[in-house]
């Protein structure tokens, strides 16, 4: 089940005895937690029945006493177990799990992993519990996730704020979700977010980023990347190289993809790369700037640099040195 049909169920006050998330995107899992937390149970009744615990402090004989009580003046009580993995004899939950009380609603959050699938308690929970397993979205996928988020608010954001929005924040629902939030809330009667409140509200510059400098290095045009590499020079935080390299990686990769298509239509080549169409000329670009051999010894160089950011053959270089050094044999 996904957390999207519990929160649709749950609004319409149909309720399972136990709910296990768990798995690497705490996004999902926060969204329900924070629903079973507030929303359940009007403030009238949360008082007497609702109780929560952390998994660092909570003794399991505590949390199973808890759910096996009768809600007060009530026909449910929510019990929730936050960061259940840090949990001490977690799998001693196992006979609650597999004799539940129904007038419980019991919501495990069990962040960073996986409950090992050999294990008495994961067939138990898939038997007795609804299950919902996360994972990490990958990074190509959160351009389009952002944008449906804001259109689920009811706002449009433009191609470039999306890409700045996104290559700044990396792959942090959450952050990028509260972002959005600020956002929109300073947009005014506007209802399209721009790179300017971008740069405005989330501290991007709409010249020198990450993105900006994939421009000019799409386009050799090597004193506006050293400009750029001497900006993030001066704000390391702003452009830090293991944001840089696998950014740049990503799109040269995308790059690379096209010799193999053999296509110079837009429309085609945004399909088979999975971008916005708007950006497809880019890649299209870089295609011809560079030619195979060129997007082939970039992609290498790339590979070592990522290397030597780590200490790997190159040990103490500063960052923009490395990066500048990367720049001048990319356009060569």
């Amino acid at each position: 089940m996904s957390t999207e049909k519990i929160l649709t169920d749950w609004k319409q006050k149909k309720f399972k005895p136990i709910y296990w998330l768990e798995g690497e995107e705490s996004y999902y899992i926060d969204q329900v937690v924070d629903y079973a937390e507030h929303s359940i149970l009007p403030e009238s009744e949360a008082g007497f029945n609702l109780t929560v615990f952390y998994g660092r402090d909570a003794n399991w004989s505590e949390v199973v006493n808890a759910c096996r009580r009768y809600p007060m003046f009530a026909d449910k009580q929510v019990v929730i177990l936050k960061e259940a993995q840090q949990m001490r004899d977690l799998e001693k939950l196992e006979g609650y799990i597999e004799h539940p009380l129904a007038s419980t609603i019991f919501v495990v959050a069990h962040k960073e992993k996986k409950v090992d699938g050999r294990s008495r308690m994961a067939k138990l929970l898939k038997d007795k519990a609804v299950l919902v397993s996360t994972k990490k979205m990958y990074d190509s996928q959160l351009p389009e996730w952002a944008n449906e988020l804001v259109a689920s608010k009811g706002y449009t954001i433009s191609p470039k704020a999306l890409m700045l929005l996104v290559d700044h924040i990396g792959n942090d629902l959450g952050r990028i979700n509260n972002e959005i939030d600020k956002l929109l809330m300073n947009a005014g009667n506007r209802k399209t977010i721009t790179e300017e409140d971008i740069e405005l509200y989330v501290g991007v510059s709409k010249e020198y980023n990450v993105f900006e400098l994939q421009n000019a290095l799409l386009r050799k045009d090597t004193g506006k990347a050293m400009r750029i590499i001497q900006y993030f020079e001066s704000n390391p935080k702003v452009g830090p190289i293991q944001l840089v390299l696998p950014s740049l990686y990503n799109f040269f990769s995308k790059v690379y993809i096209l010799f193999s298509a053999q296509t110079k239509d837009e429309k085609a080549a945004a399909a088979l790369l999975g971008v916005n169409p708007y950006f497809v000329k880019d890649y299209l670009a870089a295609a011809k700037n560079y030619g195979y051999e060129g997007v082939e010894k970039t992609l290498l160089l790339l590979h070592q640099y990522n290397l030597k950011s780590i200490g790997i053959n190159s040990p103490g270089t500063e960052d923009a040195s490395l990066m500048k050094e990367l720049v001048m044999k990319m356009v060569m």
